[in-house]
């Protein structure tokens, strides 16, 4: 059922709410963003929707491609030209058919010309015809977005096509695959999307480094290879973030953790890359074992490079290089951990590192030790998960709380002049701070001094 109000809209013939809107309309969404096509004056239509609504009206694109945008508190309206003759022939230059539908002002009715109430009815993504993936190759991998958005399935047809057009995603800018990807990602189930993607030939035509990875076998401790393997992490991190009971941490813990969506879709983002370093690392060793030294740091290199491609903020690049640059060190702790040779200040040194990466590090840390294939390594988990709650309920608390002592104090003590040695005296006294062996500047001054005189 359409619920539109119908008073934002100028009353004459011509004037179609199309797309999305109309989709999300019959699904008992409520859109934010509406597309009108318009068989009659654009502009003049925009501005009668912008003085019904008290929005303001902004015109976007070149001569031939305007749109008229009208910006109304949380909504949306953008208003352009009909493509083609009638509203059918500009349905029919749409991508699939539950977006190829509109609603007539005019007329209160609905135009399915494709077949789209069927097809919502089925949970289908269908092209609406074989041209679509040509004329804007960006559909290619819209069609995984939409269907991980709402749990549909792609028919067969329109995954075939995908496959034989896989090749044109390269004439899409990097921006707006970027988009596609991250709204992708955001999407509870991708899982399934992605490794569709992957049949399909498209996900390696995004991310060649990724096909490299086939048939990259690892060690004794793996049972698949490095493609498999990042398939079998990203599955679990999906797991993971979609059963956060699952978590044995605290429930302020889990929510801090989940709280920043684009921090768990980046997070996604860069498990599929993690291992990417991987077959220019590896080395076999005399008794025929691989090893894949240093194939962090290639990766996260590598990863800049997909970033830069991809035209993503310097956020984004930073947090994905950081998890991928730092994703081997919960292991090196719980290695530490297994030879009873962790300290606290080991830990507290990972913490002050990683900084407000450490729980996303660690998260991806159980979903990349789980997906070895041989076993779920619970000693691991559980080892991961006190690391969590240490790291929300003490650290974290702890951080906020000013330094026991600053540069005035080691001038002022110890008549030191501001040096490199400043930096390193303050931060071994924040570490002993961090790691709750001192609580008063008394102490900090003492091991201060120490530090300085040895």
């Amino acid at each position: 059922m359409i619920r539109l109000n119908r008073n934002i809209f100028p009353a004459v013939e011509g004037i179609y709410v199309v797309g999305g809107a109309i989709r999300d309309e019959l699904l008992g969404r409520k859109p934010a963003d509406y597309d009108i096509a318009c068989a009659v004056d654009t502009e003049k239509t925009a501005l009668q929707i912008a003085a019904n609504t008290n929005g303001v009206l902004v015109k976007i694109g070149k001569p031939g491609q305007f749109i008229f945008r009208v910006v109304s508190g949380k909504n949306i309206f953008d208003l352009a030209d009909l493509n083609g003759q009638t509203i059918e022939e500009d349905l029919e230059q749409r991508d699939f058919t539950i977006n190829a539908m509109a609603y007539s002002i005019s007329g209160g009715d609905i135009i399915d010309c494709t077949g789209g109430l069927k097809d919502l009815e089925k949970k289908n993504i269908r092209m609406v015809s074989k041209e679509a993936f040509k004329k804007d190759p960006l559909r290619l991998l819209r069609a995984f977005r939409i269907g991980a958005a709402f749990n549909f399935k792609i028919e067969p047809a329109t995954l075939k096509e995908i496959e034989n057009n896989a090749g044109l995603i390269v004439n899409s800018a990097g921006e707006r695959v970027r988009v596609e990807l991250l709204k992708l990602m955001d999407a509870l189930k991708s899982y399934q999307y992605i490794s569709e993607m992957a049949d399909t030939g498209l996900l390696l035509v995004i991310f060649p480094e990724l096909g490299r990875l086939r048939g990259c076998e690892q060690n004794r401790y793996h049972i698949y290879d490095v493609f498999e393997h990042t398939m079998s992490s990203f599955y679990h991190l999906e797991m993971l973030i979609n059963a956060a009971d699952s978590l044995n941490i605290t429930r302020s813990a889990r929510n801090a953790l989940f709280a920043d969506k684009k921090k768990i879709a980046l997070l996604k983002l860069a498990i599929l890359l993690h291992d990417t370093g991987k077959p220019a690392s590896r080395t076999i060793d005399k008794k025929g074992d691989y090893h894949f030294y240093g194939h962090a740091a290639a990766g996260a290199d590598m990863s800049k490079k997909i970033c830069d491609r991809l035209k993503m903020s310097s956020r984004e690049k930073c947090f994905i290089d950081f998890i991928i640059r730092n994703h081997l060190r919960p292991l090196s702790l719980f290695t530490l951990h297994l030879e009873t040779k962790l300290t606290r200040k080991a830990v507290t040194r990972f913490f002050r590192k990683c900084r407000d990466y450490s729980p996303y590090i660690l998260l991806h840390s159980i979903a990349d030790s789980q997906a070895k294939g041989d076993k779920s390594d619970d000693a691991f988990k559980n080892f991961i998960t006190d690391l969590m709650d240490d790291y929300f309920a003490v650290f974290k608390i702890l951080k906020r709380k000013p330094p026991l002592i600053t540069g005035h104090d080691l001038i002022n003590e110890f008549g030191i002049k501001p040096s490199p040695l400043f930096r390193k005296v303050l931060n071994y006294v924040e570490d002993a701070r961090l790691s709750k062996e001192i609580s008063d500047k008394a102490s900090a001054l003492r091991l201060a001094e120490e530090f300085i005189d040895r």
